[in-house]
């Protein structure tokens, strides 16, 4: 009970189920009927490709995890599981999810999924301790859930498909700087090198939050540009930018660890609801 219990945490669910969730609502905005048993097929195998990709990151940093209060108490540093058993794991778990990908969609959104995982796993993860530019390279795969359901539904690496991951390939530079605003006493223990400036949680860091959530409110009217949302989905759309925008502009006022958090809790809020928004209009 207790290696089942240290196995479901190094899928890191509520991340996983996140990123799985992007994934069915890439598919179901790129089929032409709705179909939900299809939909949760694909969030089944993002959850795994996913909880693989996480599993591979806990591996590599074992040892900084034990630095890290957040991070002390996970199964690896903890010697719950060994190293060989997390490997089997994130085997089992990658092997299932682009299998399930290929058998009941194409290869090709098994073939992105994979890239999405080796980006995360191999190169995100090292990277984090090297440099800030981190987070682009962690934003592409953290991006390529929903243009994967899209390819799932349609087979077609398209325009759409583009759109759907240049959201939330921008939602990602102020959701993890955020974060790391919040965690930086953390971060620092374990050498990662999360926020964009050398002065860290700084009016620099701040204006660059501020800006990529700018950057957001446009790109995320390219669906209804496009033809793939009504009006519904426009004003939803501008309407939580706005709100997301303004917190960014406290964070530049106070530049606390307080409207960090709010900006964190914001982007959390932001991305389900702008693509729940984007299926109900298609309803």
């Amino acid at each position: 009970m207790i290696k089942a219990k240290a196995y479901f945490q190094l899928i890191k669910f509520r991340l996983a189920l996140t990123v799985a969730f992007s994934s069915a609502i890439g598919y179901l905005l790129g089929v032409q009927e709705l179909d939900w048993t299809r939909a949760m097929l694909v969030m089944v195998g993002g959850l795994a490709v996913t909880g693989s990709a996480n599993t591979i990151n806990q591996i590599f940093e074992r040892d900084l995890d034990k630095l890290m209060k957040r991070t002390a108490n996970r199964p690896l540093p903890m010697g719950v599981l060994s190293i060989t058993e997390a490997w089997g794991f994130t085997i089992v778990l990658g092997v299932f999810g682009l299998g399930l990908l290929t058998y009941f969609f194409n290869a090709q959104a098994a073939a992105l999924s994979l890239v999405s995982l080796i980006l995360y796993g191999f190169v995100y993860t090292p990277l984090k301790r090297i440099s800030p530019i981190c987070v682009a390279v962690g934003a592409i795969p953290g991006g390529m859930p929903p243009l994967i359901g899209y390819v799932a539904a349609t087979g077609i690496l398209g325009l759409e498909a583009w759109v759907l991951f240049g959201i939330q390939f921008m939602w990602q530079f102020p959701h993890f700087w955020a974060i790391a605003w919040v965690l930086d006493d953390d971060y620092k223990k374990a050498g990662f090198k999360m926020l964009p400036t050398p002065g860290g949680k700084d009016m620099r860091t701040a204006f660059q939050i501020m800006t990529y959530t700018l950057l957001l409110v446009p790109l995320s009217l390219l669906p209804f540009q496009f033809g793939m949302s009504g009006k519904i989905y426009a004003i939803v759309a501008v309407v939580c930018g706005v709100l997301f925008l303004m917190q960014t502009f406290y964070l530049m006022r106070t530049c606390t660890k307080k409207a960090a958090m709010r900006i964190m809790f914001g982007s959390f809020l932001y991305l389900p609801i702008v693509q729940i928004a984007l299926v109900l209009d298609k309803l």
